[in-house]
């Protein structure tokens, strides 16, 4: 990984005398991205997405601030990797088209709130205490006086670097699943090791289409900008994606576990001009606990080809028994 966040460190005591990648490993990597650009070629792709989001590596090469070297600090260094991969995979005469799917902006971890859980049931999610990281550099996207509140600049000096880079379509999405889900994907139950909506989540909704907004405004020409996030809500998701395309805010709208349940979702909106309610998304998080867990994404409340799997037993099982160590936590701290 580019670094360690600090706050997730302290909360869970992270220990470890390496913890960074070397710059000479960063390189390395490099060229696998450069083979995986052939592979995809080779294989028919049309275009590879150069993955800059939700905690992954080239997104925390983009909040990497404290790091020393070629790679971190300023913002040439935390995009250098970027400009290395596309450079490699047009020096090997790759003719494949680029995307980067990017989290606009990010906040500080999130956690229960303990005052508001129950045995067995967690709060609503509150931030880690960030009093002592001011000003805050580990994240991309976000004031560093108050971590809480995103910040554009960055997010679009980095889209129009990706425009003279080549990258044709850049996907907005924001924040990471695994330590502020409610940030990028909004629902009204949490994923089985999450925390319960701090708010209601179209709030979320809203503050990423207003985001992507803002983005759109001020993106290349040429570039085709995807909006996010759209899942929680549901039976209107039609609605609100036709507006935003007719209304310039977006160019596409992507929908991910939203087609896990429904895969003809739109083509039955446009087609029949109404949803089966029973296949619409809503929010219920299997399809995040599942692959935490190691087992297959998929709507296991809905579809019924996840239901009839023996991993759907597996999934419910482990989340009776979280449920079941937590209120056994829960009454040992409190003995």
């Amino acid at each position: 990984m580019a670094y360690r966040h600090p706050l997730l460190d302290r909360r869970f005591q992270v220990t470890s005398d390496r913890q960074v990648l070397s710059d000479g490993e960063v390189a390395g990597i490099v060229v696998d991205y450069v083979k995986a650009a052939r592979i995809a070629w080779n294989a028919g792709a049309d275009f590879v997405d150069i993955k800059h989001c939700h905690g992954y590596l080239l997104h925390e090469f983009l909040g990497a601030f404290t790091r020393p070297g070629r790679y971190g600090g300023s913002f040439e260094n935390r995009t250098r990797l970027l400009r290395e991969i596309i450079a490699g995979i047009r020096a090997d005469a790759n003719p494949i088209e680029l995307a980067v799917r990017v989290s606009a902006f990010d906040s500080v971890p999130f956690h229960p709130d303990p005052a508001l859980s129950l045995p067995g049931k967690p709060g609503p999610g509150i931030p880690e205490d960030f009093s002592s990281f001011l000003p805050y550099y580990y994240a991309f996207g976000v004031k560093a006086k108050n971590p809480l509140e995103y910040d554009l600049s960055e997010t679009v000096r980095f889209m129009e670097l990706c425009a003279s880079l080549g990258v044709k379509i850049m996907n907005f999405t924001a924040g990471s699943p695994y330590y502020n889900p409610h940030i990028q994907r909004p629902a009204a139950y949490p994923p089985s090791d999450g925390y319960l909506p701090p708010h209601d989540p179209l709030v979320d909704v809203a503050r990423q289409v207003q985001a992507v907004r803002s983005l759109k405004a001020k993106a290349p020409k040429d570039m085709l900008i995807v909006g996010s996030a759209y899942s929680y809500l549901q039976d209107y998701l039609p609605q609100v994606a036709q507006y935003l395309v007719r209304a310039g805010w977006t160019d596409l709208v992507g929908i991910g576990r939203a087609v896990l349940s429904y895969p003809t979702l739109l083509a039955d909106a446009v087609e029949k001009g109404a949803l089966n309610p029973r296949l619409v998304c809503r929010t219920f998080s299997d399809c995040t606990s599942a692959p935490r867990q190691g087992l297959f994404s998929g709507c296991y409340p809905l579809d019924k080809y996840y239901a009839a799997k023996p991993d759907a037993q597996i999934l419910k099982d482990l989340k009776a028994r979280q449920k079941a160590a937590a209120k056994s936590g829960s009454a040992k701290h409190s003995g």
